[in-house]
């Protein structure tokens, strides 16, 4: 599960490289350059198909209870069985 720290981790540079950029170049090229970056951000990743991280673990927990229910199920079904 090292995704979404990693995912994490690449957006926390991301925004500390923007904002010593926007404080070394503001009105230059680069500063535009960065402003078009972000509005192309904002137009692509909507359109893809993520959960936020809050979304994500509550999934995981849930999973993790249905699987262990389901072995203990299993369980009862194999002692019925016998």
């Amino acid at each position: 599960m090292t995704t979404p720290r990693f995912l994490d981790e690449i957006g926390a540079k991301l925004d500390g490289v923007g904002a010593k950029i926007s404080e070394l170049t503001q009105g230059t090229p680069a500063h535009d350059l960065e402003k078009n970056c972000k509005a192309m951000l904002s137009t692509i990743l909507p359109k893809l198909d993520l959960v936020k991280r809050e979304e994500y673990e509550v999934q995981r927990e849930l999973l993790a209870k249905a699987v262990e229910r389901i072995a203990a199920l299993e369980e009862r079904v194999a002692a019925l069985e016998k």
